[in-house]
């Protein structure tokens, strides 16, 4: 089965000013809920703003990203599906 690509938005007050140390805590959580729930879930990579963070994931479906944010704690407040990938070399392609 092939996993699909998905941005997560969670509105997460304040986690742009987090110390280094709430982070990892955080990335453990996720990663421990991640283990639980694979391999039908993988964590890409997260982008932290102010009031939120942007998840990259490969999954399953949404279903298994709601659970995973259930079971960590971490609000999934919009799920999209990423239908197809641009860069800037995408021009010459």
């Amino acid at each position: 089965m092939a996993l699909r690509k998905f941005i997560i938005e969670r509105d997460i007050p304040a986690v742009g000013s987090f110390e280094r140390e709430q982070l990892r805590g955080a990335a453990a959580k996720s990663n421990e809920v991640l283990r639980e729930l694979a391999p039908d879930i993988q964590w890409q990579e997260s982008y932290v703003a102010e009031n939120k963070t942007f998840c990259v994931y490969l999954a399953k479906d949404e279903a298994v990203i709601r659970k995973h944010a259930e079971k960590s704690g971490f609000p999934a407040t919009k799920i999209t599906e990423v239908k197809k990938m641009i860069d800037p070399t995408t021009e010459r392609a």
